[in-house]
C-alpha cells in the first residue's frame, strides 16, 4: 500500500512554497504572464491548505458532558 500512496506536502512545506511564490511575484524580473502563472499556483496551494486545515479541525477533540475528551466524529 505504501508505494501506491502519493506523498502529500505538509502544511509547513506548502506555506514555505507560498512564501517562495510571493517572493518571485515581487521580483522585478518576473513577467506579467509569469505573475499570473505564479498567482494560479498560489491559489491552488491555498485551497490545499484550507482542505488540510478543515480535515484537522474535524479530528479535533471536544469535551463531552463529563469533562472528558472524545473524538469529534463520536459526538452525535
Amino acid at each position: 500500500m505504501g508505494q501506491e500512496e502519493k506523498q502529500e506536502a505538509s502544511l509547513e512545506e506548502t506555506f514555505q512554497e507560498l512564501e517562495e511564490i510571493i517572493e518571485k511575484m515581487q521580483s522585478r524580473e518576473v513577467t506579467l504572464e509569469d505573475t499570473f502563472t505564479l498567482y494560479e499556483q498560489g491559489i491552488r496551494k491555498l485551497k490545499f491548505c484550507n482542505q488540510k486545515i478543515d480535515a484537522v479541525e474535524k479530528k479535533m477533540l471536544l469535551l463531552n458532558e463529563e469533562g472528558e475528551l472524545e473524538p469529534f466524529e463520536n459526538i452525535e
